[in-house]
């Protein structure tokens, strides 16, 4: 019977009798004083003793304190440092006294280093420790695993509880910058001083420490306890979270060990063990952001050594090189250069020379950096898609120390600038950046070698560039080629020889902005400017207002004028009655709703103002904390910014700032029309700067660190300026902001305008109501309608229409016959509209979208690629482009490279792969396809010359997504699809077959 009874613990009873249980505070401070404890440790086995003997709190911390106390200088091995015995302290001490003493310890945790708390994470702080918790993890993480899959329910309740004490150890022990520092000093204090032999017992322990912070173990293990914590925690506890199992956070943590590393002097000698941990740490999932950490430690701080960081990646793979230092132009630009924008005034040059200064610091003497520089200014995807030409100018500024490589810039440069192939497949934005860099390599070259450059326009490389560009079909290649053309010529050829394109007014100012990027010289400086923080316009302007105050104080006044005395009698005449009668009383004012209440104190008089300035909006929507400024800014921001866009300059100047505050903007407060009014506010930007706001929000999508949600509030925003600023919509907000002189007193409208039509909206245009969250599908079907109406009409005219156009169910959605007959009568025609506003469209919303999704598509980020690849994006990211050259018109000079571009991505192997089993993403390539056979309707011809394979491939396709689509469920998603697919592929065959004798040249071998 024995047998089956077993001890579940232990107590151990004191001879003397029993005696009220002292406090904490006073058992310390009895020990402290009398220092008498029952077990004194003499040795690590005489601690590791009282460890597993359940001891009390005092002779925990006598063995603790007795543990922390001997290290290598008392001739007895550290408990950090690797050993039998500190093994088995490390493994007691993680899973008997952690657990049971972690509350006590935690109560004793304070600034006196010799604190039981202090005493145990000093104890833990090595990698025998950090892997004992990782055990100890993943132990009860399998345990807690293997009792829920089985039947019944939880053997041991208290699991969760012992999870969450370990992560709560976990973190504090990882607090610190210099972990890394420490177990490197400690693994070499550990091999010995024997020279080679010292070097082979530090390689294993090396590995160990580079695998353990750096191979993500400790955020994983860390993350699935944090859940299982937070599956157990009640709901008051919703906030519970451990920033080591955060990967972006632990990334950081790892930065700045990285960065406390390099800036040692250990690290001179061993470079390669920041860098292999700098290596493994950019594979944790975000890389960027632990590279604009380290670089900002080590280059963009006031006093920092940028050779330091030179040395770390010196010591890097050469892919991970490459990768790194594209990061980090990409940083300088975003963060630097980027708001230069087109602009190479003197003004502009410290910033670019402190910019390339910081490069040739981190370069050094290293080859393989200067041949990436070299590739990514000459690439096919490189030269800074997208950003502005301060990064460009900074970085040949630094190839240009070297003559050869200035050279090879120009060489390839050239070459590329005239490939046919280039012209017709690369996004223009590429194509503009590249000849930027054409054209001021061209310039360094000049200055350097001026026959150099006379012998290469002379070769055929040069002409057939030339040729090639002038017989281009679209226009903005045509332009650059001429303006390319021109700006050489200037600097070799002399008098008559020059050549002279004599480029339209409408683009002279380009042109002359090209044509002087040969004359930039920029030099590499020093990093100082880096540092200073340049001035915002409204700092300007609070500067001159002040400097005009001072000259006002300083100018001598006027002597005032002395008030007139004596008094001023007037006659009034009482002939028209008495003068009672004259007096008008004032109407009763309206009940005001705030007191209306009973009680005076809940009235409120502190009602915040509507803001008048935009840095008044700005400051209202910083406030996030307060409910009445967020509704009033809310409110007040689409009048305001319309109001204000062609009054000044604030909006220009505040642009960017207001846009990334209403894109980030959160319902912390679930107010109502929330989604609304922000979307408003972002078109009213989009209505008042659209060529600066079009690329930041293009660009913002694509870079920018935002949800999901908030990317698809800047497709939508795009989408719906487009077609404000095309006249196919109007906002209701456009006639509010109108000021008073702009409009008629409502007497005199009536006389001039029809009843309930707006001076500012046209009757063929409608008025944006309340955005839905699927604004842009609203108009993508009332576009597709209108699209398919005359084919509608054809079908119900003919006894038996085409077995593919399945559109009873559309028919008999219409009136009657009789009106699908007028409507294809009076068959609704895209709008033209003037080429500014086309060219608009153009230039700022179409441009930078499609470019930066084409270099998207080239990248090797996981990011980038998750955020063009998801499904809901990619889908509303398409049906945006097909709004934008929708809206755009036929009467759009740079239309067939849209429509190239546009049919090309719509092709593309990874979209197409994509839309497999996805009905939504299948639709927005289809009504892409739509979009762009209706605005070319008249260009049927054109397209079948241009682009004979790409038409036969997309009627390939969209037949066999015809095909494959059941239909059947009238009204239904997958019927209307079909009937879309029906419409596209008949005009695709229709456009075909008429044009087939065009495509025969083009398809020979096909």
């Amino acid at each position: 019977m024995d047998d089956f009874l077993t001890p579940v613990s232990t107590i151990r009873i004191a001879d003397k009798e029993a005696e009220p249980e002292p406090s904490l505070a006073s058992s310390q401070a009895k020990f402290s004083a009398t220092n008498q404890v029952k077990f004194v440790p003499t040795s690590a086995e005489d601690a590791l003793e009282i460890l597993k003997q359940q001891p009390s709190y005092d002779e925990l911390v006598s063995a603790l304190r007795f543990l922390s106390r001997h290290t290598l200088e008392n001739d007895i091995p550290s408990i950090k440092l690797p050993s039998p015995i500190s093994a088995q302290l490390v493994q007691v001490l993680v899973s008997e006294i952690v657990t049971n003493h972690w509350v006590l310890l935690k109560e004793d945790a304070g600034d006196s280093k010799n604190s039981g708390f202090k005493l145990l994470l000093y104890c833990l702080s090595s990698i025998t420790g950090i892997n004992a918790i990782l055990v100890r993890l993943r132990a009860l993480i399998q345990e807690y695993k293997s009792e829920t899959e089985g039947p019944g329910k939880l053997k041991r309740p208290d699991i969760h509880l012992n999870l969450e004490t370990l992560l709560d150890l976990l973190e504090n022990l990882l607090k610190g910058d210099g972990w890394l520092l420490e177990a490197w000093q400690t693994a070499k204090a550990s091999t010995g001083l024997d020279g080679a032999t010292s070097t082979a017992r530090m390689r294993p322990r090396v590995q160990e420490i580079l695998s353990l912070f750096g191979g993500g173990r400790i955020v994983s293990l860390a993350a699935e306890a944090e859940g299982i914590v937070k599956a157990n925690k009640t709901a008051k506890d919703d906030n519970y979270e451990i920033s080591v199992a955060d990967a972006q956070q632990y990334t950081m943590w790892l930065g700045r060990n990285i960065v406390t590393w390099q800036l040692s002097d250990v690290a001179l000698e061993n470079a390669k063990f920041g860098s292999d941990l700098f290596s493994k740490g950019l594979k944790l999932g975000h890389g960027d952001a632990l590279i604009k950490h380290v670089l900002s430690e080590l280059v963009l701080k006031k006093g920092a050594n940028p050779s330091r960081f030179g040395l770390l990646l010196g010591n890097l793979p050469s892919t991970e090189q490459r990768k790194v230092l594209f990061s980090i132009l990409k940083l300088f630009s975003s963060k630097y250069l980027d708001r230069l924008g087109h602009c190479d005034t003197e003004d502009s040059k410290p910033l670019v020379a402190a910019v390339a200064g910081a490069l040739e610091a981190i370069i050094g003497e290293s080859n393989n950096l200067k041949d990436y520089l070299v590739e990514w200014l000459t690439s096919s995807s490189g030269a800074g898609l997208g950003e502005g030409v301060g990064i460009r100018r900074a970085v040949l500024a630094v190839v240009s120390q070297n003559r050869d490589g200035v050279v090879t810039v120009l060489e390839k440069s050239l070459g590329q600038f005239g490939d046919q192939l280039y012209i017709k497949h690369s996004p223009m934005l590429q194509q503009e950046a590249h000849a930027e860099v054409l054209l001021l390599s061209a310039g360094y070259v000049h200055r350097l070698s001026p026959i150099k450059l006379t012998l290469m326009m002379r070769t055929s490389v040069w002409l057939t560039a030339i040729s090639n560009r002038l017989a281009a079909p679209h226009q903005k290649a045509r332009l650059l080629g001429m303006w390319v053309g021109e700006a050489l010529s200037n600097l070799v050829d002399k008098g008559d020889k020059r050549l002279n394109f004599d480029t339209e007014k409408e683009f002279e100012d380009m042109a002359i902005w090209y044509r002087g990027l040969t004359q930039v010289a920029d030099e590499v400086g020093t990093t100082e400017a880096l540092f200073e923080s340049p001035p915002t316009a409204f700092s300007k302007k609070k500067t001159a207002s002040l400097k005009a105050e001072k000259a006002a104080q300083a100018a001598p006044r006027r002597p005032a004028q002395p008030p007139q005395t004596g008094f001023i009698i007037e006659e009034l005449s009482d002939e028209e009655g008495p003068e009672e009668d004259d007096l008008v009383p004032y109407a009763k004012p309206d009940s005001d709703e705030e007191d209306s209440d009973d009680d005076p104190t809940l009235i409120r008089r502190d009602k915040p103002k509507a803001p008048v300035y935009i840095r008044d909006l700005i400051r209202y929507l910083r406030d996030t904390d307060n409910y009445d400024l967020q509704k009033l800014a809310l409110t007040t921001a689409p009048t305001l910014i319309r109001r204000k866009a062609e009054y000044g300059t604030e909006v220009k100047e505040h642009a960017d700032e207001l846009a990334g505050l209403l894109i980030g903007l959160s319902d912390k407060f679930e107010m109502e029309d929330f989604d609304d009014l922000r979307l408003q506010g972002m078109m009213a930007l989009m209505a008042a700067q659209p060529k600066i706001m079009g690329p930041w929000f293009a660009k913002t999508f694509f870079d920018g660190d935002y949800s999901i949600s908030q990317r698809a509030s800047v497709l939508i925003v795009l989408g719906l300026a487009s077609r404000e600023l095309a006249g196919f919509e109007t906002s209701t907000y456009t006639t509010a902001a109108a000021f008073p002189s702009k409009t008629l007193p409502e007497r005199v409208e009536k006389l001039y305008l029809p009843q309930n039509t707006s001076l500012y909206q046209p009757p063929s245009s409608s008025t944006l109501k309340p955005l839905p969250p699927n604004a842009l599908d609203g108009i993508a079907h009332s576009i597709t309608d209108n699209f398919l109406a005359p084919m509608a009409a054809e079908a119900a005219d003919a006894a038996t229409g085409p077995d593919a156009l399945k559109l009873s169910t559309f028919t008999s959605r219409l009136d009657n016959p009789e009106k699908v007959r007028r409507i294809t009568k009076a068959k609704p025609r895209i709008r033209s509209i003037p080429n500014t506003t086309a060219g608009l469209l153009s230039s700022s919303f179409f441009t930078p979208l499609i470019s930066r999704f084409q270099a998207a598509l080239h990248s090797s980020s996981s990011k980038t690629r998750g955020i063009i690849f998801n499904p809901y994006l990619l889908s509303l990211y398409l049906k945006t482009l097909a709004l934008i050259i929708h809206a755009s018109g036929p009467s759009t000079l740079s239309l067939p490279q849209m429509t190239a571009e546009l049919w090309r991505l719509l092709l593309n192997t990874s979209v197409r792969a994509q839309a497999v089993g996805d009905l939504q993403l299948t639709q927005a390539i289809l009504f892409g396809f739509m979009a762009l056979l209706d605005v070319n309707e008249d260009r049927m011809r054109d397209l079948c010359q241009e682009m004979g394979r790409e038409l036969i491939e997309a009627k390939d396709w969209v037949a066999g997504v015809f095909g494959n689509l059941r239909g059947g469920d009238e009204g239904g998603e997958e019927e209307r699809m079909k009937m879309l697919a029906a419409g596209v592929l008949v005009r695709l065959g229709e456009g075909i077959e008429r044009w087939q004798l065009v495509l025969v040249g083009d398809l020979i071998g096909f």
